[in-house]
């Protein structure tokens, strides 16, 4: 026992830790799946704010190039020139500071070389006396700006020739060549005091029109509409406030033109959740833009819900191992004092056992004494009745005597009437005492003749004895049962008050087994006080003037029936008679061995 109790509460440990176990993995996934899960929303969020960068980026670069193309058509509609009241009448309509945040400003190159400069030089200085180009270089070919709005924050870039340096060169013969616009390389503008990177933009224009093919282009190359733009001043005109949950840098080439990641204040991220660099191929140039996560993106995106997923969950972790703990020391205390109160039962089960072998041994002896008793009390008893009635006989002349002593002879009779009272009662205590069930399953009994037999030693008509059955026959300890009919309907022909209005009715219907059978009558009744007292022995209600009683009658129905392991059950109220009811096993397959215990 005590190897089967180890081995059960091995198998309750192991059980535990398999729940204490799988409830640690369901949380790790929740929280797996919810940090998952938020990462995958941040990188949304992220790539979401990148792509809207990057969407700006282009969009306000194609708005840029949309003006230079309006300025390229205002010059072709001029015939290829323009004076500079027109070009300011057209940029003060073009609304450059409201309609273009970022933009420094819109001008008109001319293109020429060396034979050309000087008529354009004389026709210029025709209305603007000083006006020059500059600087000096060694290349044949001049593209000096003519014009640029808002004049005051260009004027240093007036006369300013884009042919003298690389970048700003190399974008404006590739935008002669292509007939596309065209943005420079990093430079620095002249007009640009804190020297900060820029480009220019540029828009070809053409005598008579774009011609289809390059040689055409290069020789009806008239100009440019360009615009000069300072980095910094073109990316706060472009974002404004409407992408800050990233920063970003722009690199051309090897030349950072534009760098947000070295700034030293409260939103720079230092360690940033994402990060990324996309190239970005815009009008001949490819900027490379390094986009990173800043503090306000961390505050927006820094979810708890994970945490808090992963905490509850090890609490609940901690809950579970407490109880599994409380019902594993509760389980070991149930099974402690199951134990001891299985051996306690087991001594007591043994005691009892013993108390009934004792008992049922004393039972037997009391069964034994009185049947010995009641069969040794029937000789003096008779003898004391035999020599009373002798008595009677020798003073039978004495009695009819005038000088006869009358309480002679009723004392006499009520000698004869105590002797008649013992005989009935030892023949009761010997009845009682042999009371056992009586299982030969041969021994059937039917109903109709044990009725019939008590109607002729009851001298009873149909009328005062009726049977109402479904059932035919009893094949259980037969003897015992008409015993217990026989005593139910005696007992109500004894106390019933009308002989001549007495009607007895004996009811037996089939419940399973069993059968159920009531023997009611239609006398005086019972009164509920006296229901359990008058199944004890030598227990009787009897009247003054009713008959002797030994008041073993009931009693032996009574025990006779539970042999069986039934009850007996009266219903009854002064005046309106009495039923008993009891059940007996019909056929003897009806535990035989338990009956015998009985």
């Amino acid at each position: 026992m005590a190897r089967d109790q180890a081995a059960h509460s091995s198998g309750i440990r192991a059980f535990h830790i398999a729940v204490i176990g799988l409830s640690l993995l369901l949380t790790l996934t929740a929280w797996h799946f919810a940090t998952r899960q938020v990462e995958l929303q941040t990188k949304q969020r992220f790539d979401g704010a990148s792509s809207r960068l990057l969407a700006l980026i282009e969009e306000r670069m194609n708005k840029y190039e949309d003006a230079l193309w309006s300025g390229v058509a205002a010059v072709e509609s001029h015939g290829g020139d323009m004076s500079h009241e027109e070009w300011e009448q057209f940029s003060r309509n073009l609304r450059i500071g409201e309609r273009y945040p970022g933009i420094s400003g819109i001008g008109v190159i001319h293109y020429h070389t060396g034979e050309t400069l000087p008529a354009y030089l004389a026709e210029q200085r025709k209305v603007r006396p000083d006006f020059r180009v500059f600087p000096e270089h060694a290349y044949s070919e001049y593209m000096p700006i003519t014009y640029v709005e808002p004049r005051e924050a260009n004027e240093a870039a007036i006369g300013l020739d884009v042919a003298y340096e690389t970048n700003r060169r190399t974008a404006a013969l590739l935008s002669r060549d292509s007939g596309q616009a065209q943005i420079t390389g990093p430079i620095v503008l002249v007009q640009d005091s804190a020297k900060t990177p820029g480009f220019l933009f540029y828009a070809p224009f053409y005598r008579d029109g774009p011609p289809g093919f390059l040689r055409g282009r290069r020789s009806r190359f008239i100009g440019a509409v360009y615009a000069p733009f300072v980095v910094n001043r073109l990316v706060d005109g472009l974002l404004s406030q409407n992408v800050r949950g990233v920063r970003f840098s722009i690199r051309d080439g090897d030349k950072v033109i534009f760098d947000e990641h070295e700034a030293q204040d409260e939103n720079t991220d230092p360690n940033p959740m994402f990060s990324q660099e996309v190239p970005l191929e815009l009008y001949g140039r490819t900027w490379l833009i390094d986009i990173r996560t800043n503090m306000a993106f961390r505050a927006e995106n820094t979810q708890s819900k994970p945490t808090i997923i992963l905490a509850a969950g090890l609490v609940i972790e901690c809950l579970i191992i407490l109880l599994l703990y409380q019902m594993s020391q509760a389980n070991a205390r149930a099974i402690s004092y199951a134990d001891r109160v299985t051996e306690r039962l087991k001594e007591e089960s043994q005691a009892l056992e013993a108390t009934n072998q004792e008992l049922s041994h004393k039972n037997e002896e009391l069964e034994q004494y009185a049947y010995v008793t009641s069969h040794d009390l029937k000789t003096p008893i008779r003898g004391i009745g035999g020599l009373t009635e002798m008595i009677q006989e020798d003073l039978k002349d004495y009695f009819q005597s005038p000088d006869a002593n009358f309480e002679v002879a009723e004392n006499l009779e009520h000698i004869l009437e105590r002797v008649r009272r013992m005989d009935q009662l030892t023949r009761g205590i010997l009845e009682f005492s042999q009371i056992s069930p009586q299982l030969d399953a041969n021994n059937h009994v039917e109903l109709t003749e044990i009725v019939k037999a008590l109607r002729l030693d009851f001298e009873l008509s149909p009328g005062n004895l009726r049977l109402d059955t479904d059932v035919d026959r009893i094949s259980v300890d037969t003897i015992n049962f008409r015993r217990v009919i026989e005593n139910l309907v005696g007992n109500a022909i004894k106390y019933h008050h009308a002989p001549e209005e007495m009607q007895i009715v004996v009811t037996v219907r089939e419940e399973g087994p069993n059968c159920r059978v009531s023997v009611a009558d239609n006398g005086p009744g019972i009164d509920e006080r006296y229901h359990e007292r008058i199944f004890e022995v030598f227990q009787t209600l009897r009247a003054a003037d009713a008959p002797e009683s030994t008041g073993i009658g009931l009693a032996i129905v009574k025990k006779a029936i539970k042999r069986h392991g039934s009850g007996i059950t009266l219903t009854s109220e002064p005046g309106k008679g009495a039923t008993f009811t009891f059940e007996w096993p019909i056929s003897s397959t009806k535990n035989t061995a338990s009956e015998m215990a009985a």
